[in-house]
């Protein structure tokens, strides 16, 4: 519910407002909906490898980075800003855009916009807006598996995300998230408890092809999710 006043704010001071701005005021919201979760419903959370994320070191804070991260809830989406040392710019679909109030919003952030229906072109402009970001010193996050998986499951990682870091020559991140132990996806029940978010290290993209390294990041997160929720896999 709190998503349409916030949303409604946004659309109307963007003409007003830069683009720091705005996403200060969408963190801000993301800040509060997740304490919120934590003093509401007591839900918490633990970072895992924070020490592997690049530019922590002021030599080399704007060292570029692509997140992938495994998805079971929306906790991830709210999260991920919050605990990133640098501003993150999601990934999604063209047709969010246009869900009253939250896609109005999130329009006026820099983010990475897919129109499907522009076929190959579509990802020559992902890799375009992704290398302007990245050139900024924006991280570019996406979820491989597409949509949020069932607790112990796996979903089907797609290359999207290791194409980008392969055209743009960026290391990716691995992450971790078993957000499904307290908030499962499609639920609206949230479950007391504590939820890891683990960092790998970052894999370089040089000289490699997309395929294989989407299978190096897929083998770290799914044996990391086995070994952060053993009876998940059970």
């Amino acid at each position: 519910i709190t998503v349409i006043p916030v949303a409604f704010w946004m659309v109307a001071t963007a003409p007003f407002a830069s683009a720091r701005h705005m996403l200060a005021s969408a963190n801000f919201f993301l800040a509060c909906a997740m304490y919120g979760l934590r003093a509401i419903c007591g839900v918490n959370w633990k970072v895992i490898g924070a020490e592997n994320l690049p530019g922590l070191d002021a030599s080399d804070h704007q060292k570029p980075a692509i997140l992938l991260v495994k998805h079971q809830s929306t906790l991830e989406t709210f999260l991920m800003p919050l605990i990133m040392p640098r501003p993150l710019a999601y990934v999604f679909k063209k047709e969010i855009l246009l869900i009253p109030f939250f896609g109005w919003g999130i329009g006026r952030l820099e983010m990475i916009h897919i129109d499907r229906k522009a076929g190959k072109q579509a990802f020559t402009k992902v890799v375009e807006q992704g290398r302007e970001l990245l050139d900024k010193g924006t991280w570019v996050i996406m979820f491989p598996e597409g949509t949020r998986i069932p607790r112990g499951k796996v979903g089907q990682y797609k290359t999207g995300g290791t194409r980008l870091a392969v055209d743009t020559g960026t290391p990716v991140v691995p992450i971790a998230v078993t957000s499904a132990k307290c908030w499962p996806r499609k639920s609206w029940i949230k479950t007391p408890g504590t939820i890891e978010v683990s960092i790998g290290k970052p894999i370089p993209s040089v000289g490699r092809q997309p395929d294989e390294l989407m299978r190096e990041v897929q083998d770290w997160i799914e044996g990391e999710m086995r070994r952060l929720d053993p009876d998940a896999y059970r």
